[in-house]
């Protein structure tokens, strides 16, 4: 049983997937704040661009 303790404790094999959750925490994180930042033009530019397509007459 003690041997069992101890190779749990030393083993590192966790760690490599606990630093892929923060990294992958971290990206998204990052995506979400530059959605957050870019919401608001994006808003205005889609209205400005169905602005511009339901007033141009199409056709001869």
């Amino acid at each position: 049983m003690t041997k069992l303790i101890k190779n749990f404790v030393t083993s590192e094999d966790g760690a490599v997937t606990v630093d892929w959750v923060v990294l992958t925490a971290a990206v998204v994180g990052l995506a979400l704040a530059a959605v957050a930042a870019v919401r608001g033009g994006i808003s205005t530019l889609a209205g400005a661009i169905q602005t511009a397509v339901s007033t141009t007459a199409v056709g001869p």
